[in-house]
């Protein structure tokens, strides 16, 4: 299931039956309100949360130039679509590195929420942006803490500062001497979590944050878990006086209920969110896209950017060119494989193509589709990816033996292929 998947769904079911009218009641109004509610609540949304953003969209859809409008329906779904947005922050919050070099962020939330998997996926982000990131270990209670960072500053190919069982505090400001000589600019701080809040924990937070001042405290939260995560990011806000939260999981949560009650409870906004499992699977949290695409209106600026991150702008001018003089071949195809593959889940770029889900309904791609293509076009010969065509009968049994597939699977790739090229023409 799709990210916010089951109250997408019943989102645009209500919608649908409200658009269909030429003329709305109050009455139609009120009873849509009130589906709207139960499909809040069952999607994990905090109740007060929920029952606000009722009362707010029903006092705006009650109006008169609503119940009189030629298109009331659309009306009341752009009046959910600005509330959604509203109660999720209104625009996007950004990092704050601001400062003298470097910046410090914090990390901290409760075990299992993907707090250390996390500083790997922000690390490799900032990355990207140009910075010159550092992770440092400050959790020296959970077994195998310290490990695991080493495990994702690796695949990230990010120092990791360590200094074993010591104390956090004394390793984080050693770090952060150690970052202004060798001219890095982001320190990111992986502290200790807990199964619970306790006392102790909170204690060593504020030691931490009192010493070191960093730049932001974001707080890791597991969308999963649902409301219980909120209560607890409300906790340590009150504690700690977070700069921002970070949603882990949100692909694995069909509700997502948590992305849209915590910045209402916490009053402090969502940063980022955690997508996958791999190193790129992080967004920068925009309320105004994320509200799109709960609605099914897709996420078109996303979708562009994850693009451009993915392709160099020599790739893309060469597949244009390829394109327009129409001699695309299964090297290029094989080629926007790897592309697809750098930009995430499939399945979830496809959400972010405004009306695809409607167009598609629930259609799901198998990664192991594409895993397989991928190994039968790597099975041919250069002549033969260049020129499909002289693929005969003896050339595909040696294709499928070599890719570890069948004879069918090799002609239902070459169709597709076929079909593109056509498509593309």
């Amino acid at each position: 299931m799709a990210m916010f998947g089951s109250l997408s769904e019943r989102l645009n079911h209500i919608f649908s039956k409200i658009t269909q009218r030429g003329k709305l009641t109050e009455l139609e109004v009120n009873n849509a309100m009130r589906e709207i509610r139960v499909a809040l609540l069952e999607a994990d949304v905090n109740f007060a949360v929920a029952k606000k953003f009722v009362a707010d969209v029903s006092e705006k859809a009650k109006g008169e130039k609503i119940l009189e409008s030629l298109t009331p329906g659309q009306q009341v779904i752009k009046i959910v679509n600005e509330e959604l947005i509203s109660m999720m922050g209104n625009t996007q919050s950004k990092l704050d590195l601001s400062g003298t070099p470097p910046a410090v962020i914090m990390m901290c939330g409760l075990q299992g929420a993907g707090k250390t998997t996390f500083c790997g996926k922000l690390a490799n982000y900032l990355k990207t942006q140009g910075k010159r990131p550092l992770l440092v270990a400050c959790d020296i209670y959970r077994n195998a803490a310290i490990e695991q960072l080493k495990i994702v500053g690796k695949q990230a190919n990010v120092e990791v500062y360590e200094h074993g069982k010591q104390d956090p505090v004394s390793t984080a400001l050693e770090a952060i001497e150690h970052a202004k000589k060798q001219n890095y600019d982001v320190v990111i701080l992986d502290t200790a979590g807990r199964l619970h809040i306790d006392g102790e924990m909170m204690q060593e937070l504020q030691r931490i944050k009192e010493k070191v001042k960093p730049n932001e405290i974001l707080f890791t939260i597991d969308a999963m878990i649902g409301q219980d995560s909120v209560t607890v990011a409300k906790e340590f806000n009150d504690q700690l006086d977070v700069t921002g939260i970070v949603v882990t999981k949100l692909d694995g949560d069909t509700r997502g209920g948590v992305a849209l009650s915590v910045k209402a409870v916490t009053g402090k906004p969502i940063k980022f969110c955690g997508i996958g499992e791999k190193l790129g699977d992080i967004e920068a949290f925009h309320p105004e896209r994320m509200a799109s695409r709960i609605l099914g209106m897709g996420d078109v600026l996303t979708l562009i950017e994850k693009a451009q991150s993915a392709v160099d702008e020599k790739e893309m001018m060469r597949l244009q060119k390829t394109m327009r003089e129409n001699s695309f071949t299964l090297e290029d195809f094989l080629a926007q494989y790897d592309n697809i593959d750098k930009m995430g889940d499939i399945n979830q770029l496809l959400e972010m193509i405004p009306g695809a889900k409607k167009k598609l309904g629930n259609v799901s791609i198998n990664p192991r589709e594409m895993a397989r293509n991928k190994a039968i076009i790597q099975s041919m010969t250069r002549a033969e990816r260049q020129n499909p065509d002289i693929i005969k009968a003896s050339q595909k049994k040696r294709i499928a033996m070599g890719s570890g597939t069948n004879i069918q699977d090799v002609n239902t790739l070459l169709k597709q292929f076929a079909q593109s090229k056509e498509m593309m023409r």
